[in-house]
């Protein structure tokens, strides 16, 4: 049974040497970026793959935390644009106490702590130095003196007014993950460059989306990681990791959107396909597809857009009419000609995602393709434009001939011109991403242009973008600004740096792995700088 917990006790834990690490302010809106650099508080995945990672898969994440924000399409930047609520203080004040009793509540779980060797006797070293294990994998750096003092006091206090010596335990883990040296990743930099253990941190969580192992906390140690040599070993170890797969499942989760499919809603009256579970299927499609491209065939990053090898489960195939090859879980599966679909724009994760409940959209898609894939501004709407298609009439039965009547609007051709027709493009597929030949009883002329150039239809659509210049410098943008935080680098001089990773990227065939190992050595992301 457990025993009621002493409050007061864990405000010692938060207060002195545990208050947030000095930055500058993070409370900005959203909307409004940072003019200095900042702490990123921990994204919800993050904050749930570090404790697995500090306790085992057995402690589980139990209660909800602050929510994710994104900011200019990603997650990773907002992260480095909001601060913690008054709600989400309290919620990750109860996550960390659920934690700490999960951590320590068997045998074998505190023999896999090094907590378990003492019989429940109050022994201050030995909390000193439970504290330390712990608070320099937690905090991915060393742990001061008087940290260490502060924490040990908690534990042995709260043992005293407790009775329990292991319950004290219990109150250090929560105060070790109610620091914000835990919450947020400290990665201020001294001189505008990156310490050894900031380094190890942004190392961390850009390629496995998790904290640093005792390996890079090691080399952090050392001074090796502050070495070209060394960052470059330790990234090719960690991207040779089955760790690294998780993290590049989280870099195109954020940079697609691919986390709304949770949210995936469509009337069934006009979808039939449509269950609950077709958002997170099609989610691991797209991730599947992604993971083969990237570690299995080190292939091309724009062959993309041009597969025709794919993997479904049979409840996908019989969406895309095809058959399964296996009658359950995912497999390889190649897409016919006749299909009409080959692609990333061929799959339900961006069809679906970026159509309405009842309707498909060929401005959403479009959008999706100009911002995410080819990184083009698109302003916003004036104030008090109707931004709403006319409604189907007998002239204007497709989607096709009343996205025309809306772009005569002088008020919206500007901007929809820059995302209708690409959308257009994918409109034999309906808004779940079925395909069909109709719209409302009238044949569908998927035929559009992408930036002059003529496209037939979604599978010439999918060799445009393979060949568009701007495919592989927007993924190393989107790249840069999830490993950083930061929107754009300041030219260094008259340098880019992102033309010059952009042209090693073309150099290595535009092939991922080698290209996320170059961008880790460069200045660019060794270093701190004001954003823009």
């Amino acid at each position: 049974m457990r025993r009621p917990v002493v409050p007061s006790l864990l405000g010692l834990a938060l207060a002195g040497c545990l208050a947030t690490p000095q930055g500058p302010d993070t409370s900005a809106a959203p909307d409004a970026p940072p003019s200095a650099p900042v702490l990123r508080r921990l994204t919800a995945g993050q904050l749930a793959r570090s404790i697995t990672e500090l306790f085992g898969p057995g402690v589980l994440v139990t209660r909800p935390v602050e929510p994710d924000t994104p900011s200019r399409g990603l997650i990773a930047l907002g992260a480095a644009e909001t601060s913690i609520s008054s709600w989400g203080v309290e919620q990750y004040e109860a996550l960390a106490l659920d934690v700490g009793e999960q951590a320590l509540e068997s045998s074998s779980a505190r023999t896999a702590l090094g907590a378990d060797t003492h019989d429940g006797v109050v022994d201050l070293a030995a909390t000193r130095a439970f504290a330390e294990r712990l608070a320099r994998r937690a905090w991915r750096r060393p742990v001061t003196s008087e940290e260490l003092d502060a924490l040990a006091r908690t534990g042995t206090t709260a043992a005293g007014a407790l009775g329990d010596y292991h319950q004290g335990l219990q109150l250090v883990v929560a105060a070790i993950l109610q620091s914000p040296h835990f919450l947020f990743r400290v990665e201020l930099g001294e001189q505008g460059e990156l310490s050894a253990h900031e380094l190890a941190t942004r190392l961390a969580f850009f390629l496995w989306d998790s904290t640093p192992d005792d390996a890079l906390l090691a080399a952090a140690d050392s001074g090796e990681l502050l070495t070209e040599e060394g960052l470059r070993r330790e990234a090719e170890r960690l991207l040779a990791s089955p760790r690294a797969r998780v993290g590049l499942r989280a870099f195109f989760t954020d940079t697609y959107g691919l986390y709304k499919l949770d949210a995936l809603d469509k009337d069934p009256a006009q979808f039939p396909h449509f269950n609950s579970e077709l958002g997170a299927l099609a989610r691991e499609q797209t991730l599947r597809d992604l993971e083969s491209l990237v570690f299995d065939e080190q292939a091309d990053f724009r062959t993309l857009f041009t597969r025709e090898l794919t993997f479904v489960d049979r409840r996908l195939a019989a969406l895309y009419g095809i058959r399964a090859t296996q009658p359950d879980g995912f497999a390889s599966a190649r897409l016919p000609r006749e299909s009409g679909r080959r692609g990333l724009l061929g799959q339900v994760s961006v069809l679906a995602l970026h159509s309405h409940p009842v309707a498909s959209s060929p401005t959403l898609r479009g959008k999706f393709v100009r911002e995410v894939i080819l990184c083009g501004d698109i302003p916003p709407p004036p104030a008090g434009v109707n931004t709403a298609l006319p409604e189907p009439t007998g002239t204007t039965l497709t989607l096709r001939d009343r996205v025309a009547e809306h772009l005569s609007s002088p008020a919206c051709s500007g901007c929809h011109a820059l995302m209708d027709p690409i959308g257009l493009a994918l409109e034999s597929f309906d808004g779940v991403g079925r395909f069909r030949t109709l719209d409302n009883g009238a044949k569908i002329d998927p035929s559009t242009d992408l930036d002059g150039l003529a496209v037939a239809d979604a599978w010439e659509l999918g060799q445009l973008l393979h060949d568009h210049e701007a495919v592989p410098r927007c993924l190393v943008r989107h790249l840069y600004r999830y490993a950083t935080g930061v929107a754009e680098p300041a030219p260094s001089g008259s340098d880019d740096p992102l033309a010059g990773l952009t042209e090693r990227f073309a150099a290595y065939e535009y092939r991922v792995a080698p290209m996320l190992i170059d961008l880790v050595v460069s200045p660019a992301f060794r270093r701190v700088e004001r954003t823009r």
